[in-house]
């Protein structure tokens, strides 16, 4: 289920030449820990075994793509480069690298295969709401959203195939923090991903447009690390989801609206904006708004090692925080409250969104994600991105205001308290 993959697949039998596939293993990645790196790779041990039975060698290269990735091109005589797209500034950084060093006679094609419509055809521009992405995304499904063809296996083969990867010795290359465990509840790869979808469709796409806001409930997908990293794709689950509109039609409306139009608009607005990650890229109301608020009194001031280890005030808080460092995984609906409360308790705008930013980044297992930075997590909670003004109050000028009593008219905060 990759366009990307199709595509290649696609040049490769028009040309009757042999397909490969690399990952380029960087060695740290912001602030992913070993948590994510376990899951990644898992999921590409299960990639390159599928590769192996559809005659397309899989190649794991240890190392940033543009001191790895032209050497091979040269070494096996590539014909064709095609890859992915990620709107946030690392990939499109790498990409701008390796075209770089490429030579010249490779010609070198992106294929947006994480969005349904790819995020240049979705708008030329930066949209300023859902409102104004949703059409211009509903419009654009039918051409889209449709069945994957098949990958077929790969009739030409290299004439020399890819060396055997020793799986386990691929950690000692990577930089990054051992101490965040891997996850019980998530299993990586594809195959486990498509049970969790499978899950969601037979036991909670019939309460999710109504409970999908309570922490107590079993009501979410669950689904987004597999989706961060490309192990199950948006599209595969919509075209699932979808042949279930005649039941549960609101459920599956909902889902369509988080899954394509939000998230796509996450994406939007990171490959338009190159502020994604700061204040700066923040509309000119919020800026303005967070400013003149800068200097109130704050109710309470943490550190970011008392907010890390859940030490707050704020029973519901701390059950949140806890809730991410053990699983992975925040209820979408107190991740909005999470953050919200960590511009309230820190001594600006930027540190808050830095704070909320390296947290999210190092726990949450779809963390990294344009959907984390701009999503219900840190910039639309933070900075007001693709809201409106409010009700103006101390601390969060214009930008929209949570609390504790607002979250105790919505669910049952006690019994979600004493389960974390």
């Amino acid at each position: 289920d990759n366009w990307a993959f199709l595509y290649a697949q696609r040049l490769a039998l028009k040309q009757e030449l042999p397909l490969r596939v690399c990952f380029c293993l960087v060695p740290k990645f912001l602030d992913a820990t070993i948590r994510h790196y376990r899951f990644m790779l898992k999921g590409l041990q299960e990639v390159a075994k599928e590769c192996a039975e559809l005659n397309i060698p899989f190649h794991l290269l240890l190392g940033y793509a543009r001191d790895v990735l032209p050497a091979f091109v040269v070494k096996h005589g590539v014909g064709g480069l095609v890859t992915d797209f990620c709107p946030l500034r690392l990939p499109r950084q790498w990409v701008e690298e390796v075209k770089m060093q490429l030579p010249e006679d490779v010609p070198f094609a992106q294929v947006d295969a994480h969005n349904i419509v790819p995020c240049w055809v979705a708008s030329p521009k930066q949209e300023y709401s859902a409102q104004t992405i949703r059409g211009k995304i509903h419009t654009q499904l039918p051409e889209f959203l449709t069945e994957f063809p098949p990958v077929v296996r790969h009739p030409h083969s290299p004439s020399c195939p890819a060396e055997p990867i020793a799986w386990e010795a691929c950690y000692s290359s990577l930089q990054v923090d051992h101490t965040v465990g891997e996850v019980a509840w998530a299993t990586p790869g594809t195959a486990a991903g498509l049970a969790m979808l499978r899950s969601f469709i037979a036991e909670r796409l019939k309460s999710f447009s109504s409970h999908r806001n309570n922490p107590n409930k079993a009501a979410l997908s669950n689904l987004s690390p597999w989706f961060h990293f490309g192990q199950v794709s948006t599209q595969r689950a919509i075209l699932e989801v979808q042949k279930h509109r005649g039941r549960y039609k609101e459920s599956v409306e909902a889902f369509v609206e988080e899954a394509v139009v939000r998230r796509e608009l996450a994406e939007n607005f990171c490959y338009y904006n190159e502020n994604y990650d700061s204040v700066q890229g923040a509309y000119s109301w919020a800026q303005t708004t967070l400013k003149l608020h800068a200097k109130d009194k704050r109710p309470f001031l943490y550190e970011l090692q008392e907010l890390e280890q859940a030490t707050t005030h704020d029973p519901l808080w701390n059950a949140a925080q806890l809730q991410m460092v053990r699983e992975g995984k925040m209820h979408g609906f107190l991740r909005m409250y999470w953050a919200k409360k960590i511009l309230e308790w820190t001594r600006t705008p930027e540190e808050a969104l830095q704070f909320a930013i390296y947290l999210n980044d190092r726990y949450e297992l779809d963390g990294r994600d344009p959907n984390g930075y701009v999503g219900k997590r840190c910039l639309w909670s933070i900075c007001g991105i693709h809201d409106h003004g409010w009700t103006e109050r101390a601390v969060f000028g214009k930008i929209r205001y949570m609390n504790y009593a607002g979250c105790k008219r919505k669910f049952d905060v006690g019994q979600f308290e004493r389960r974390y």
